[in-house]
């Protein structure tokens, strides 16, 4: 029995972590391994909303530092679906800082990662399939799966 379509929004996940000195270098910003971390916790919570399944990270395939979080700033992350494939699922996943007096927002992480759908025993399993509802939605659907094409062209060669 084919597995029913979701919306992306039902792999919307949002979670916010305040940015203490232990998270941060000497200059006062936070460590992009620490940002990864939280980038890996958010994917995978979103990921697993999509499919109600344990998942685990496959491949981590663009991570893009735009701009430093300081010490005492929100990070505010942002992740969901973009598109789902037999057993796998490409989620996107923004990171904004947040000054925690204004609320003013700026980008400052960006990151597409492919999780694996689990079952008991470990072993792959299928996944819906993504409904995308909006024009955005299907753009970032069609470029996920022009990724993974290139990813698997890569992997054969």
């Amino acid at each position: 029995m084919p597995l029913a379509p979701k919306a992306p929004s039902e792999s919307h996940a949002e979670m916010t972590e305040m940015i203490l000195p232990s998270d941060a270098n000497p200059l006062g910003t936070v460590f992009g391994g620490k940002v990864m971390q939280w980038i890996d916790i958010a994917g995978s919570i979103s990921a697993g909303r999509h499919c109600r399944r344990s998942v685990v990270t496959a491949s981590m395939d663009e991570l893009h530092f735009h701009s430093p979080m300081q010490v005492g700033e929100w990070a505010v992350l942002v992740a969901r679906v973009r598109a789902a494939f037999r057993t796998s699922m490409e989620v996107g996943v923004t990171v904004h800082a947040e000054h925690p007096l204004t609320g003013e927002r700026r980008l400052c992480t960006s990151a597409l990662l492919t999780f694996v759908a689990l079952d008991d025993q470990g072993q792959h399993i299928e996944v819906p399939p993504l409904a995308p509802q909006t024009d955005e939605e299907r753009r970032f659907m069609e470029q996920a799966h022009a990724r993974r094409r290139a990813r698997l062209a890569h992997k054969d060669q």
